[in-house]
């Protein structure tokens, strides 16, 4: 009997000293897994404002309009050229990949040139563009951060034109005659932007300007009728671009 007693004994401590089972042990706390990648998407929507800088050429043809022929003589052309810079204004909405604007740009100039009158060698044919300033409506295609637009509006230049006596004569470059205008005409154009921060992006732009001809009256220095010419012009411009925009935050897409 004690026999007995002590086995039972025995076995219930073996019992209590063995390892707990499996079923017995905390189950494995559960890790979330990682989220998935975030591609940010630049949103070129918004106000921004600018400046620019570059250089630019225009292209001027002056005609004699002779009173005693009642005719046009050519009298020669030349390029004015030389810097402008300035600043632009602007606001762009993004549908999808496709960003249209609208943009008023105003811009300081230099742009001047002369030639030796081809009817009247004796005189100076000389023209500068001041200032000019273009309100325009653009549509692009952006990839992201970059955009590549099209423009197309309307333009102002203002205009400076002199006669001068021509070198090699008497009295060389004292001014005959001389007048000014604001010519409106047309403008197109093409740019390439890039977001190189979620606010800031940079770029380069074309613009062509047309604006046809007009026939313009000189005045002498006293402020005498001299005579009348007939000029012709355009404008070709090179900028780059500097914008800051508000609104239109990065997008975050999973």
């Amino acid at each position: 009997m004690n026999k007995i007693l002590i086995g039972a004994i025995g076995a219930a401590a073996l019992a209590l000293s063995a390892p707990a089972s499996a079923a017995d042990l905390a189950a494995r706390p559960y890790t979330k897994a990682p989220p998935p990648m975030i591609a940010a998407i630049y949103d070129w929507s918004g106000f921004y404002i600018g400046i620019n800088g570059g250089g630019g050429s225009s292209h001027k043809c002056w005609d004699f309009v002779s009173p005693t022929l009642g005719t046009l003589v050519a009298d020669g052309c030349h390029n004015a050229v030389g810097g402008t810079v300035g600043g632009q204004v602007g606001y762009r909405w993004q549908s999808a990949n496709w960003v249209f604007g609208l943009e008023g740009q105003g811009n300081w100039a230099d742009f001047s040139g002369d030639n030796i009158g081809t009817f009247i060698g004796a005189r100076r044919d000389r023209s500068k563009i001041d200032a000019f300033g273009l309100i325009t409506g653009q549509i692009g295609y952006a990839w992201n951060n970059v955009l590549f637009y099209v423009k197309g509006g309307g333009a102002v230049v203002a205009d400076k034109y002199s006669v001068f006596i021509a070198p090699g004569f008497a009295g060389a470059d004292t001014l005959l005659a001389s007048t000014d205008e604001t010519r409106w005409g047309g403008t197109v154009g093409a740019g390439f932007e890039f977001g190189f921060a979620p606010n800031w992006s940079v770029g380069v732009e074309y613009d062509h300007i047309f604006l046809g001809h007009r026939t313009l009256t000189f005045n002498t220095p006293t402020g005498a009728t001299f005579q009348s010419y007939r000029i012709g012009q355009d404008v070709d411009i090179g900028l780059v671009r500097v914008n800051y925009r508000w609104g239109g935050p990065v997008i975050a897409k999973y």
